[in-house]
């Protein structure tokens, strides 16, 4: 049970480090990708067996932890534009409803069932996600098309990390492995960064400020271990998969929420509670298998 109150402390801590990315001028692709690759160095620090790199081509999970690391440098990209122009909570519940998608997938990867209440639940968590973004129309907040895409574009991306994550770890990852399959997905999602960065602005390579790494660091630490604490909280045999998906978005939507409104001194209209109030309604219709 330590292991999933650690993710969700990890995973909280993500949403307020984007949030001071904007407060102290940090540029975020440069600290996104510093961030993946102290993630790899904290997963290799952690994985305490003897390793060779060659020995990876072996590894039945490679594939898998590429396509991650792919997917990875571009939701967390979304994730932090999300968290900056629409609020912490926001980009929290857009990344937690998400749960809906690995539910779905279950139906068809893992032959399980879904009744009416469940159903229900996976519309809530659709409104739950409007609700929770509608900003009313002020001066200096972007409440265009494109912002307002924001948000289903990171549920729908964070929706198929999950679903992979949980594919992964059951079918393909032992146990004594978490920390290394960690590390190569972090480490490949900086790879693919860099290359990102190589080929639309090269000329930025130079401009890595002190801010920037340093931002990268702090993002990167609580980014691995949100990652590594959940797969081995997905091991604990008290609670089903389902549970401890429902408990760890639950706890951190309240976590990011509160965070938003006492850090950050966040406001949030009456629509934006009714979006947070169904985003847990739906998380706990969504989870009564």
């Amino acid at each position: 049970m330590w292991d999933l109150i650690w993710s969700i402390c990890c995973s909280s801590i993500i949403f307020v480090v984007f949030k001071l990315f904007k407060t102290y001028k940090a540029d975020t692709f440069h600290a996104i990708i510093v961030n993946y690759f102290t993630a790899l160095c904290v997963g290799l620090l952690v994985y305490r067996q003897p390793f060779r790199w060659e020995e990876l081509s072996q590894k039945s999970w490679l594939a898998g932890a590429l396509l991650l690391g792919a997917f990875f440098i571009l939701i967390f990209n979304l994730m932090a534009a999300t968290s900056q122009k629409l609020g912490v909570s926001v980009a929290s519940v857009a990344t937690k409803m998400s749960l809906a998608i690995p539910v779905v997938a279950g139906l068809i990867l893992y032959d399980e069932h879904l009744n009416t209440i469940q159903f229900i639940g996976i519309g809530l968590a659709l409104l739950a996600v409007y609700f929770t973004a509608y900003r009313e129309k002020r001066p200096g907040l972007n409440t265009g098309l494109r912002s307002m895409l924001l948000p289903l574009m990171v549920f729908l991306g964070s929706g198929i990390i999950d679903t992979s994550i949980k594919y992964l770890q059951q079918t393909r990852v032992p146990e004594n492995e978490y920390p290394l399959f960690s590390a190569i997905v972090f480490g490949f999602a900086g790879f693919t960064g860099l290359l990102v960065l190589l080929i639309k602005k090269p000329q930025t390579l130079t401009r890595f400020k002190a801010v920037n790494v340093l931002g990268g660091i702090a993002l990167g630490i609580p980014n691995f271990f949100s990652i590594y604490f959940l797969l081995r909280a997905l091991k604990f045999e008290g609670l089903n998969s389902a549970s401890i998906f429902t408990l760890n978005n639950v706890a951190i939507v309240m976590l990011t929420t509160l965070t938003g409104i006492i850090l950050f001194k966040e406001s949030l209209s009456r629509k934006n509670w009714i979006g947070i109030l169904l985003a847990i309604i739906s998380i706990l219709l969504i989870s009564l298998l």
